[in-house]
C-alpha cells in the first residue's frame, strides 16, 4: 500500500506528526473516518471533517513543532483498536482507530489530552 495509506493502527500517529509538521490539513483530516469524534482542544468536541477540519486549520496556524512520543503497543480486536501515546510532556494521547473496507485504518475518536 501507499506511503498515505495506514496499514497498522499506530501508522496513524506517525502520519499526525509528519502530516502536522507539514502544515497538511487535508492530510490531517484524511487519517479520521468521516463521522470521527475529536476531543480537541481539551473540554470541546468536534464531530466529522468539517468540525475535525476547523479545528486543524487553528492547531496548524499555530505552527506547533511537534514530535514523535512514545507509541504504545496497538490493541486490536477483530476491526477495532486501541492507540496509544505519552508526549514529551507526560500527556498520554488515545484513540480508536477502525479497520476500513480496502483494509487501511483511520481513527474514528481521538482524545489527544487524556492525563498529565
Amino acid at each position: 500500500m501507499s506511503n498515505n495509506v495506514a496499514t497498522e493502527p499506530n501508522d496513524l500517529g506517525k502520519f499526525f506528526i509528519e502530516r502536522a509538521n507539514a502544515g497538511d490539513v487535508d492530510g490531517l483530516v484524511a487519517l479520521y473516518e468521516p463521522d470521527a469524534v475529536l476531543a480537541f482542544p481539551p473540554g470541546s468536541v468536534a464531530t466529522g471533517h468539517a468540525e475535525i477540519r476547523k479545528v486543524y486549520e487553528q492547531f496548524v496556524a499555530a505552527a506547533p513543532v511537534l514530535v514523535p512520543g512514545r507509541q504504545h503497543p496497538q490493541l486490536v480486536s477483530g476491526d477495532v483498536a486501541l492507540t496509544a501515546c505519552t508526549l514529551d510532556n507526560g500527556e498520554v494521547t488515545v484513540e480508536v482507530a477502525r479497520r476500513q473496507p480496502d483494509g487501511s485504518w483511520l481513527w474514528a475518536v481521538d482524545q489527544p489530552t487524556v492525563a498529565s
